[in-house]
């Protein structure tokens, strides 16, 4: 079956291009698929135009579209166990995350379901009589929405949900990486009533595919999730046409742990933050900043959990984590790690792929965790998004919320902390669009998501989500107009 989905119809790349799907956990072949170019973005980009301009589903109410939106949830339940295998497959991670990440996918679903019919607008008192004023929202458009291969799936729901909830058209693309889940995800919008080209799936590489989609005047608004650089250059394509934009573009993110912190617990976390999914999470809790006085006792216990997680293939019963996204990706993140030797952070585990024969083929690295480390070092200021944890100190409270705001980017950080007017403090003062207190890594699709600085522009999740896909209007009328006889035209 073809691959790309334009105006309702399933169609192969135009140049008949392809590319090789690999499962990460053993390098060999998982599916080919369609590979994309500007063409088929073109048809796309075409198809999406025209089914905003004269379509019906800007006109369709808000509340059958939020019935096309529960149909979609409905059906991603039906094929949870088809989805969580395809999705783990794709990505390296194990079933459990998989399955968890469609049952987050089916809730975003249907919190823009429900969200869809809750807010047209106001009316404003504007003091004046005989005029009414009102407030209403309107699609922008059509949107290229792109979406990064750590999250294939969840990142597309988040955008694609609050776009068709708010009435607009969209071409997507998943990355190339991990396109597999995203086809399944297509053919589920086509059989819930969604008209041909609201939604349009084309496939392929950031240069051939994702460039163009950001670039074309026909397109209103670009959501992206991905890295920093790829993020500067939409913005700077998107200004030529004045695009609106979303971007969450990642984050190095502070896991703060106090001396009077839940020890056992705080130790687990510490774990989850950082290594969960292989650290390919822009949420990642890569950078543990603890109190002196617990620090030696509080690495040695992480890094002795550390040594003992189960590496697997993410399908096999017992995995803790699985591998890397891609061969290139380790080769970055080891990269990473020996620059951080070289810098003079101290080796406490890891740093190197496993030794299980099982696992040679695979994209697999243990977890890692480097002691002694400062802000001057590169493992410390960038954005790594593997299995590599960090560590600095500190002696005081303030100098905590010093080191945990060091940073170019703000997305997320987490306060361990039995002492609850610290938590506050600490957590008011952290620049970082998600502060975590005595957890790590849980939203729900009710909270906006979305980053300080270098973190990105907008936000997805929550009401600010469904805003970022609409455009307000000010409709004002006078019920009962009369001359002014402002410009009387008298003679001289």
């Amino acid at each position: 079956m073809p691959d790309l989905f334009i105006n309702g119809k399933w169609v192969d790349a135009i140049n008949d291009a392809t590319r090789t799907v690999l499962d990460p956990a053993n390098d060999q072949p998982l599916a080919t698929v369609a590979e994309a170019d500007s063409d088929d973005v073109n048809a796309a980009v075409k198809a999406a135009r025209e089914a905003f301009d004269s379509g019906p589903w800007r006109q369709t109410p808000a509340s059958e579209r939020g019935d096309c939106l529960r149909a979609v949830a409905s059906e991603l339940q039906n094929r949870k166990s088809e989805l969580t295998r395809i999705e783990s497959l794709d990505t390296g991670k194990t079933l459990l995350e998989a399955e968890t990440d469609v049952d987050d996918i089916t809730n975003v679903f249907r919190y823009y379901a429900d969200m869809a019919d809750k807010d047209s607008g106001r009316v404003t008192d504007t003091g004046v009589p005989n005029t009414v004023s009102r407030i209403v929202y309107e699609p922008i458009g059509v949107c290229s929405l792109i979406a990064p291969w750590n999250y294939p799936l969840l990142q597309m729901s988040w955008k694609l949900a609050p776009a068709l909830a708010a009435g607009n058209t969209c071409v997507i693309k998943p990355s190339e990486v991990t396109p597999l889940a995203t086809i399944e995800l297509v053919k589920i919008i086509e059989a819930s009533g969604v008209p041909a080209g609201v939604v349009n799936l084309v496939l392929g590489g950031g240069a051939t595919t994702g460039a163009p989609m950001t670039e074309h005047p026909d397109v209103d608004m670009v959501s992206f999730t991905g890295g920093l650089h790829t993020g500067k250059r939409i913005m700077a394509a998107a200004a030529a046409d004045v695009k609106n934009i979303a971007l969450e573009l990642g984050g190095k993110n502070p896991n703060v742990v106090f001396a009077d912190a839940d020890f056992e617990t705080a130790v687990d976390y510490a774990l989850n933050a950082s290594f969960f999914h292989s650290g390919q999470v822009c949420s990642a809790g890569a950078r543990l900043i603890i109190e002196e006085s617990i620090k030696d006792d509080f690495i040695s216990a992480v890094a002795d959990r550390a040594r003992k997680v189960k590496l697997g293939r993410g399908q096999d019963e017992g995995v803790e984590v699985g591998p890397m996204v891609s061969r290139e990706h380790r080769e970055k993140v080891e990269n990473y790690i020996q620059t951080a030797i070289d810098e003079g952070a101290t080796l406490v585990c890891g740093g190197k792929r496993p030794d299980d024969p099982a696992l040679t083929d695979g994209y697999f690295l243990e977890p890692t965790i480097f002691d002694d480390c400062n802000r001057d070092m590169t493992i410390v200021r960038e954005e790594v998004f593997g299995p590599v944890l960090s560590v600095e100190t500190f002696t005081t409270e303030d100098e905590a919320i010093a080191l945990a705001n060091d940073t170019e980017y703000g997305l997320a950080g987490g306060v361990w902390t039995s002492d609850a007017s610290k938590a506050q403090r600490v957590s008011s003062a952290m620049r970082h669009g998600t502060i975590w207190i005595n957890d790590f890594h849980p939203y729900v699709p009710q909270a906006e998501w979305g980053g300080f600085g270098k973190s990105g522009v907008g936000r997805e999740l929550g009401h600010h989500g469904l805003d970022e896909y609409r455009e307000t209007k000010h409709i004002w009328q006078n019920i009962s107009p009369e001359p002014m006889r402002w410009f009387e035209g008298k003679d001289d």
